[in-house]
C-alpha cells in the first residue's frame, strides 16, 4: 500500500493527487522518505485520518520532495507548516 495515494502496486490505474504532479518521478530513496514524513505527519495530526487532511499532506510533501528536499524530518514539517495542531487531553 502507498503512504502516498492509499492504493496497491497491483498494476492498478491510479489517479494522481493532483493532476499536475502526474508527470513527476521520485527514485526509491525519495518515495521511502515521503512515505515516512506522510506517516509521521499524518500521527501527529489529530484529524490525520481524514482523507482531506491526508490529501494535503501528501500534496505539501510531494511539493517539498518536487524542490530537492529528503529528509523525512524536514518533508514532516513542510507538511504540517501553517497548521494548527491543537492536542486535548481527556479529562
Amino acid at each position: 500500500m502507498c503512504p502516498i495515494c492509499d492504493k496497491t502496486s497491483a498494476g492498478v490505474a491510479v489517479m494522481p493527487i493532483d493532476p499536475s504532479i502526474a508527470h513527476l518521478v521520485f527514485e526509491p530513496e525519495a518515495t521511502a522518505a515521503m512515505g515516512e514524513a506522510f506517516e509521521a505527519a499524518c500521527k501527529e495530526l489529530h484529524d490525520g485520518d481524514e482523507p482531506e487532511v491526508r490529501k494535503l499532506i501528501a500534496k505539501r510533501i510531494i511539493a517539498a520532495a518536487s524542490g530537492g528536499e529528503l529528509d523525512p524530518v524536514r518533508l514532516r514539517a513542510a507538511a504540517l507548516s501553517g497548521l494548527s495542531i491543537i492536542q486535548i487531553s481527556a479529562a
